[in-house]
């Protein structure tokens, strides 16, 4: 059984004021597709390098199972990591890149030609063994790569944005064929990447990091159903969610002309931070309604996608300008330089603490 957890790992880089990854607390189950998603520079990448052993860890623990790693050197670690540049060798066959660890590892020859043809065979290389990268294409040596980290049968497989070569239609592919291989070969894999769409589409967990700490940590639906703060509530979801300021009368919210019941507690909140929250709609919730019983909004841009379309739009709110995004009938939509007034739905407003960014109870 291969679980791993972070202790409080922290790392802070020489020069550095603000640690890179800051006291980060994460079990991984065994057998678990765990992704690390958040924007640049937000320590994803550096918490797997961490994990891996090619970044100290200044303080806190890691494990491995039930084995301390926080000072065990790369090569006894038993992880095999898929990189973004793929770092295959130009020089080599695809056979031989595959089995190359197992050759420095000592594995006998015969062993390393079953465990290459076994790993080529679920990755569809067998026809492409005797070739050398230069002549695949990305997706293949992704494919390669992927093969690589197999073929050792490592405890855990770590992959730091290795789609992101790829152009769009050849990446949205390929995550669903390592998806579906991690789910056939059960082991433990953590998953690194800025694109939340890939971290919703791959993850059995999802965990959004900011400034090396750790945001949320939950399912894909049930993240996207309850962000934990605006950070996430902003990061997660394509297009993004509508977040906006407004003002609170008693046990309501003013949305525009609408008014929409707030719960007691986030109510009480609101007052004692000034008679405001900041509350966030998802695109698929705002409503089109009548003149005078909305947020009126002056579309700036329609974009059709057949069944569906997306307004984007500019609303008042406050004496501010607003950026409003909401998805309605493609068959029906409003035009460009129209006025037109958007509700959210009942039952799906996220409110959020003006003050501190907290989810409040909606």
């Amino acid at each position: 059984m291969t679980t791993v957890k972070f202790d409080q790992a922290t790392r802070l880089f020489p020069g550095s004021e603000r640690p890179a990854v800051d006291k980060l607390d994460l079990e991984i189950a065994d057998g678990e597709f765990l992704v690390l998603v958040g924007p640049s520079g937000c320590g994803k990448s550096t918490s797997l390098r961490m994990l891996a052993g090619l970044e100290d860890v200044d303080e806190g623990s890691i494990f491995i199972g039930d084995r301390n790693v926080t000072d065990v050197p790369p090569k006894d670690r038993d992880v095999a990591m898929v990189f973004q540049n793929y770092a295959l060798y130009p020089h080599m066959s695809v056979a031989d890149n595959m089995g190359f660890a197992l050759k420095i590892a000592g594995v006998h020859k015969d062993e390393i030609r079953t465990r290459v043809q076994d790993a080529a065979k679920i990755l569809d290389l067998e026809e492409y063994l005797d070739r050398k990268p230069k002549a695949l294409s990305g997706g293949q040596r992704q494919r390669v790569a992927m093969g690589r980290a197999i073929v050792r049968s490592p405890q855990v497989f770590l992959m730091d944005e290795p789609l992101s070569n790829l152009d769009a239609k050849l990446r949205v592919q390929t995550r669903s064929q390592i998806a579906a291989l991690q789910r056939r070969l059960g082991v433990t894999t953590v998953y690194v990447t800025h694109d939340q769409v890939e971290a919703m589409t791959m993850g059995d967990r999802v965990a959004v990091l900011k400034d090396g700490i750790l945001q949320q940590v939950d399912t894909p639906s049930y993240i996207y159903d309850n962000p934990a703060n605006v950070f996430v509530a902003g990061f997660i979801g394509s297009p993004a969610m509508n977040l906006l300021e407004v003002g609170v009368q008693g046990d309501t919210m003013e949305f525009g002309s609408a008014h929409v019941p707030l719960r007691r507690e986030a109510a009480g909140a609101a007052h004692q931070s000034g008679d405001a929250v900041t509350i966030g709609v998802r695109p698929e919730d705002m409503e089109l309604v009548g003149d005078g019983q909305g947020l009126r909004t002056e579309i700036n841009l329609v974009e059709s996608l057949g069944a569906d379309a997306y307004i984007y739009g500019v609303a008042k709110l406050g004496g501010a300008e607003h950026h409003v995004i909401a998805r309605v009938d493609g068959r029906t939509p409003p035009q460009k330089g129209d006025l037109v007034d958007f509700a959210p739905k009942p039952q799906h407003v996220h409110v959020f603490s003006t003050a501190t960014g907290e989810r409040l109870p909606s």
